[in-house]
């Protein structure tokens, strides 16, 4: 199959939020507590919840904070680095689940409070693509491609990760401060895959 000239892509802003493990929803909800759906986000196994906490360390709090569904097996929060600055922390650029040598934080919630020796990580930029659309452009699970943006901060990212699973759909996800840098928005939110 011959491969398009050009590879284009919607850039999401993927703001700081958390995922929490089973244990941990009980111990800031309630027991038992369900997390309940605001919206569909774009990959169909995520959803934005209608529930928030804050997040605590020794120099700041950073207060009403997403949190995203479904429940996970391990408790992660993701921010930007001006959100790691105000928290006083400096963690690491990981993919989502690798959390060795990250550091932790205090999470608030409507029914107590969690300590999570680690789990605060910079997310990755990556590319979350399912095996049809790795099929359609050459792609394979792990491969670091670059992506440009485009209006008048336009740049290349570099060493953004593809992330191919069933139930993915091609879309790019990076932070607000990354955002930001590119000036990504609504009006302005595509770009191009070079590999």
């Amino acid at each position: 199959m011959a491969k398009p000239d050009k590879i284009k892509i919607i850039i999401e802003i993927s703001v700081r939020h958390v995922h929490l493990a089973k244990s941990d929803i009980d111990k800031l909800f309630g027991k038992d507590y369900k997390l309940t759906k605001l919206r569909d986000l774009s990959q169909s196994h995520e959803f934005a919840t209608n529930e928030v906490v804050d997040l605590k360390t020794a120099k700041n709090i950073l207060k009403h904070i997403r949190v995203l569904g479904p429940a996970r097996d391990y408790t992660q929060v993701e921010m930007a680095k001006t959100d790691a600055f105000h928290l006083g922390l400096n963690p690491l650029v990981k993919m989502s689940g690798d959390l060795e040598d990250t550091p932790g934080l205090t999470i608030v919630g409507p029914k107590g409070e969690v300590d999570i020796s680690q789990g605060v990580i910079l997310s990755y930029r990556h590319i979350h693509c399912s095996p049809v659309q790795a099929k359609k452009y050459g792609l394979r699970h792990k491969q670091i491609v670059k992506v440009k943006t485009e209006g008048q901060r336009s740049m290349i990212f570099k060493n953004v990760m593809v992330k191919i699973k069933e139930g993915f759909d091609w879309r790019m996800h990076i932070d607000t401060d990354e955002a930001n840098g590119a000036g990504i928005d609504d009006s302005n939110n595509v770009g191009e895959v070079i590999l």
